[in-house]
């Protein structure tokens, strides 16, 4: 007996001394932090400068829920931004996958670990960061702005840490939910389209500000705060708000309702920690497999079936598929198609819209045309091989034309319609969509050219950097050139509806329309025969200029 006593009384100590799992991910996520900011100064800038800015935003909103706590739009204003602060947390993972090492817990298979302590260690040390501490500090004054006598109080002692642990758990689960799409191809085609959703929500935060700003304005968001006050987390904000005015069975229904989503999201991420420790990594073998098999039971597929014989229906197609597998390029054209149909809309649902906007739509659509080798990187190579002649040139540069048109022009076309729609001035449909269409000739010609003429490479190992450094010149005068020198070829038109509005002859703006879209093709015709021979003679230093990436 004391033989037993002597062997584990080492071991029981030995366990007893062993650090917790929770404090050795705390000092881990603490040594990574250190760590990082020593890696550079940049770095270390822009960690400063996010606290800066993150701590005069929270003092901004601290400072707004002090003046309106008391007021009538109080309990919305506090229930919608704790539904925005969750819906961030929300989306944070799949938009930036490698923000935090943290994020993938793919990293930790090898060791010897229970998925109860781990999650437990990995929740706590989630909660030390700038983001926690800010979300903690936004849900305080959520809280504040409506938390009114002892029952409120309580209550929102409870709500701000149950809200601030639910976006986190929330974030985590996600994350680890989908951590093998976020490390994966289509993962970083995502993470590319970050800057597309900042500037989204950039026009609906301005477009939300001007109409709350407006008398009345908030009282047009009540229905959504009744809705998102019993979405957890946002629920419990709403449950300090139901105990101030003394309705404790909501106030506890509410709290309750938080409290079991941040179980189920525990379980959930449970559930996806050990999926991944114990399951293999099945999306590389057999998707492999499956494709293969799919390409060569499909052959070219539709757009094969489509597209006209020929160079022509070759280089389309190739153009096309870039347009849908290529990160960068499809990241452009995400963008491009979205901001050239929220400027317009926006500023028509705003009041203050022209007809004349949808014009945005050509102008960032045809943006799409320059750099047009670029794109095909150190393999234009293989491309150069078939540009023998002027005419394969020209062939090649039209093809590619033709794939832009293909997309481009319905969808110009449509924002111009939609915007109409819109404004109500369908009088002057036609007039528009034929500037529109003009202003698309003018940028694809510019384009071809400035494709010829200014090559430059585009890095394939950066998610955020479109030019290799030392090129960065030859893009601004490609794309600036080609902004301002495109209007200036549509100033005919231009000239001819400014004749029309002054000289009071609104009933020939009709002419536009198809003076417009063959004035448009004539200029795209016309660059194309400029940037043939320039493109013909110049594929070495093309080449050269596009391979640097």
């Amino acid at each position: 007996m004391s033989a037993v006593t002597t062997n584990t009384t080492p071991t029981a100590a030995a366990a007893a001394s062993a650090p917790s799992l929770t404090s050795v991910f705390v000092r881990l996520k603490l040594s990574l932090l250190r760590n990082g900011l020593k890696q550079s100064g940049g770095r270390t800038a822009a960690y400063i400068l996010t606290i800066v800015f993150g701590v005069v935003f929270v003092a901004g909103m601290m400072l707004g829920f002090v003046l309106i706590r008391g007021k009538a739009d109080a309990d919305t204003a506090a229930v919608l931004l704790a539904g925005s602060v969750a819906l961030a947390w929300t989306v944070m993972p799949l938009f930036v996958p490698s923000g935090d090492e943290t994020l993938d817990p793919s990293r930790l298979v090898m060791l010897p670990l229970l998925p109860r302590p781990l999650i437990r260690a990995l929740l706590v040390a989630s909660l030390v960061g700038i983001g926690p501490v800010l979300t903690l500090l936004l849900a305080f004054g959520a809280a504040l702005s409506v938390a009114h006598g002892a029952a409120g109080t309580i209550v929102a002692v409870l709500a701000v840490p149950l809200l601030t642990v639910t976006c986190v758990a929330l974030s985590r689960a996600v994350a680890a939910a989908n951590i093998r799409l976020l490390t994966s191809r289509k993962g970083r085609d995502l993470a590319l389209l970050s800057g597309l959703l900042i500037a989204v929500g950039m026009q609906v935060v301005n477009f939300a500000a001007q109409r709350l700003g407006q008398p009345g304005g908030m009282a047009a968001l009540e229905p959504a705060a009744s809705v998102v006050g019993w979405l957890p987390p946002a629920a419990a904000i709403g449950a300090v708000d139901a105990a101030s005015d003394g309705d404790h069975a909501v106030a506890a229904a509410r709290l309750l309702l938080t409290a079991a989503s941040l179980a189920g999201l525990v379980h959930w991420w449970r559930r996806s920690l050990v999926r991944l420790m114990v399951e293999p990594d099945g999306s590389t073998i057999g998707a492999a497999s499956d494709a293969g098999v799919r390409d060569k039971s499909g052959a070219t597929g539709l757009l094969g079936r489509i597209l006209p014989d020929g160079r022509t229906g070759a280089v389309m197609e190739r153009s096309l598929r870039y347009m849908w597998r290529d990160p960068k390029t499809k990241a452009s054209w995400v963008t491009s198609l979205a901001l050239g149909l929220i400027v317009p809309l926006f500023n028509a649902f705003q009041g203050t819209g022209s007809i004349y906007w949808a014009c945005f739509a050509s102008g960032m659509l045809g943006m799409l045309m320059y750099n047009q080798f670029g794109q095909d990187t150190s393999a234009f190579w293989m491309v150069a091989q078939t540009l023998s002649t002027t005419a394969d040139a020209y062939a090649e540069l039209r093809a590619r034309a033709l794939a832009l048109l293909a997309v481009t022009l319905p969808y110009a076309v449509f924002v111009t319609v939609l915007t109409t729609a819109v404004l109500g001035d369908w009088s002057r449909l036609a007039e528009a969509v034929g500037l529109a269409l003009a202003l698309l000739g003018a940028m694809l010609a510019t384009g071809a050219v400035a494709s010829a003429v200014f090559p430059y490479s585009i890095p394939q190992d950066s998610g955020y950097k479109n030019v290799v450094p030392g090129q960065a010149g030859l893009a601004w005068i490609s794309i600036l050139g080609g902004m301002l020198t495109a209007p200036l070829l549509c100033a005919p038109l231009i000239g001819a509806t400014i004749w029309f509005h002054l000289s009071d002859r609104q009933s020939l703006l009709w002419i536009l329309l198809p003076a417009g879209t063959l004035y448009g093709a004539l200029l795209v015709w016309a660059s194309l025969k400029v940037a043939a021979p320039r493109t013909a003679k110049r594929l070495p230093e093309i080449l050269t200029a596009v391979s640097k990436g």
